[in-house]
């Protein structure tokens, strides 16, 4: 493929793309909350609004429309897990030719039936997109079909290069910076050789997982690095090796590359929805988890930028981890490993320590006479407070540990809390409901712990107006009467569990 593109030819290229057709003019708008919590002005360019949730179909139809009718007879081939192939999808639609796409046999089912509602055939290839790709081109070299590339095409490139048209169309005012989402680099090379030709001041930023960086790796190396292996959370930026025309076109025109963990991207979802009411795919977050991290800079208040938001095909079922990982990736939450004594009310006289912080999640499980281990979450505003709570927990005798950049201990143990206790005695467990309000936790350990050793307890903050709760209440049998009345005078929703099978295999 030929590399003798000036940033002219560029601009004349996306000046004169063909993608609406099948693409939308999609709209800037201003994030309101998030630019409020930041301090600067951050609009979001809306490719998530687009008829496959994605800018790809900009960079697919405006290659497949330059095919002559000859190109088009013999059809075109495709590789992709995901918003490549429903763009390509799209454009052979539209276009009246045939479309074969090749993705990995992992692939979603729901990515698979998209693609081919849209008339495409589908062929499962390989556990890895190397390998769809790999025997995509075979496909392409015994058919002579057209092969589509994702991005390593200039056609493709300036197709992507419309997004960066738009926002400067749509924003006359000053513009600081644009941040893009990075994976192979054909929309990052795009929009960086518009903005640069057009507005040379206006820094491009690109924003890669931490991951899942080969561009980053490559511009500081000034070649282009092949990974060993690449996070597949932002799956759809999940690539080895940037392209070799993208590559040329970030060294020359992208100002800079951010990098963000999971968990920033999910705190990034989250912004995005609470201002749109809009669910983004990991991918297409990517962008304002870096616009997010360069306005905390210092000197970098009241800034104005744009964050291409560019995908949202999610899969559903991966909302309850994002969830769960937003907070963590605000700083919201910091996660505690806290060995407190194993006496009654010591379990209170922590939550104490904690204050009028809102508890996210206690898991505890009877261990010992001596000690007991409490893994808990802990609303907090900054990174810095986590850090001062575990030196006032310290500070007061206990022993305190900070998980809250501990991978395996957010993934894993704070599911695995727990186990038989075979040492407990008269233990009963409960199931309670109360309502998610400040105190309301504390009403409870202040109605239950007086006089009974708690000996298990679960709670985690799922957003609902309802707390759930699992407790283990060590009750002798003369007891009984006046712990059910404390439980009628506290008036939350309670079930006695003592007897369920999950209690007894597992718990008990």
């Amino acid at each position: 493929m030929s590399t003798e593109h000036a940033p002219d030819d560029y601009l004349v290229r996306i000046l004169t793309s063909r993608v609406y057709d099948v693409a939308i003019e999609s709209p800037l708008e201003l994030a309101p909350n998030l630019s409020a919590r930041i301090g600067s002005r951050v609009l979001l360019k809306r490719e998530d609004l687009q008829p496959v949730f994605s800018f790809k179909l900009r960079g697919a139809y405006n290659k497949m429309a330059g095919l002559s009718q000859a190109s088009l007879a013999a059809g075109v081939i495709a590789a992709s897990a995901g918003n490549h192939a429903q763009g390509v999808a799209l454009a052979a639609q539209k276009l009246g030719c045939v479309a074969t796409i090749v993705m990995p046999l992992p692939t979603p089912q729901i990515k698979v039936n998209a693609v081919k509602a849209r008339g495409a055939e589908v062929v499962l290839f390989g556990d890895s997109y190397d390998e769809a790709y790999a025997h995509a081109t075979t496909l392409a070299a015994a058919s002579g079909a057209t092969f589509v590339h994702p991005y390593d095409d200039p056609d493709v490139i300036a197709g992507q290069g419309t997004v960066a048209m738009e926002i400067l169309r749509q924003h006359n005012g000053a513009l600081d910076a644009i941040f893009v989402p990075v994976g192979g680099g054909g929309l990052i090379g795009g929009v960086a050789a518009y903005v640069k030709s057009v507005k040379p001041g206006i820094k491009v930023i690109g924003v890669e997982p931490e991951d899942a960086d080969a561009m980053a790796r490559s511009l500081s190396a000034k070649e282009r690095v092949l990974l060993a292996q690449v996070g597949l959370f932002a799956d759809g930026v999940a690539v080895k090796q940037v392209g070799v025309e993208n590559f040329r076109l970030a060294s020359l025109y992208v100002d800079e590359i951010i990098c963000v963990d999971n968990d920033a991207i999910c705190a990034a979802i989250k912004d995005v929805f609470e201002d749109t009411r809009s669910i983004l795919e990991p991918s297409g977050a990517l962008s304002v988890a870096g616009a997010k991290v360069w306005c905390a800079r210092p000197g970098m208040r009241d800034k104005t930028v744009v964050a291409i938001a560019s995908g949202a095909n999610m899969n559903f079922d991966r909302l309850r981890y994002i969830a769960e990982r937003a907070e963590l990736g605000e700083h919201r939450e910091a996660v505690l490993a806290v060995t407190i004594p194993e006496t009654p009310g010591s379990f209170k006289a922590f939550c104490t320590l904690l204050g009028t912080r809102n508890i996210t999640e206690f898991n505890y499980r009877y261990s010992d006479t001596v000690a007991a281990h409490v893994f808990a979450g802990v609303q907090v505003a900054n990174r810095d407070e986590a850090t001062e709570l575990v030196a006032m927990l310290r500070a007061h005798g206990l022993t305190a540990e900070d998980f809250t950049d501990n991978e395996m201990a957010k993934l894993h143990v704070r599911h695995l809390v727990g186990g038989h206790a075979p040492q407990v005695e008269h233990e009963q467990v409960f199931r309670f409901e109360f309502p998610e309000r400040p105190g309301a936790l504390m009403r409870f350990l202040n109605s239950i712990s007086q006089n009974w050793n708690i000996s298990l307890f679960h709670y985690r903050n799922h957003g609902a107006d309802y707390g759930r709760v699992l407790v283990g209440i060590q009750v002798p049998p003369a007891e009984q009467p006046d712990f059910l009345a404390s439980l009628d005078r506290l008036g939350y929703r309670y079930w006695d569990e003592s007897q369920n099978p999950a209690y007894k295999l597992f718990l008990s």
